[in-house]
């Protein structure tokens, strides 16, 4: 099982502000657990919304781009961690250790589509080349 655990912007990230020496100092403490444990498939901090955009289709189905920043601030992601793991009950445990407050999300996976009818097999073999595609590229599918 796939999740992902999202962080929160609040007023200083969004202003650019860089957290501590003490908060990097557990948020690496955190990680290395991870990574020895073998859950940890991505996590990274973001930028502030100033610095990134948005694209919205357009009545004419076009696409507008908005730059941020970005106005409501408790929507707005900081930073993100991806686990693989073997039950939610390990996501909550790992999440209960966290030193940052989290939201946590189950990933969708190809077979939960195939299982609800919702992916016809030919749709759910491309997706699962076009996974195998990514992971040939160092990405993560």
């Amino acid at each position: 099982m796939r999740f992902l655990v999202i962080v929160k912007a609040d007023e200083d990230s969004e202003a650019g502000v860089l957290p501590s020496e003490e908060v990097i100092k557990e948020m690496g403490d955190y990680n290395e657990e991870l990574v020895k444990a073998g859950v940890l498939l991505a996590g990274e901090g973001l930028h502030p919304s100033s610095k990134g955009f948005r694209t919205e289709v357009t009545a004419d189905g076009g696409r507008a781009i908005v730059d941020g920043p970005f106005a409501e601030t408790k929507e707005l992601i900081a930073g993100f961690w991806l686990f693989q793991v073997r039950s939610r009950e390990e996501m909550v445990e790992w999440a209960k250790r966290c030193p940052a407050s989290v939201e946590v999300r189950q990933i969708f996976e190809t077979e939960d589509f195939v299982a609800a009818d919702a992916m016809s097999e030919g749709e759910a073999d491309r997706e699962y080349r076009l996974r195998e595609e990514v992971r040939k590229h160092g990405g993560i599918a």
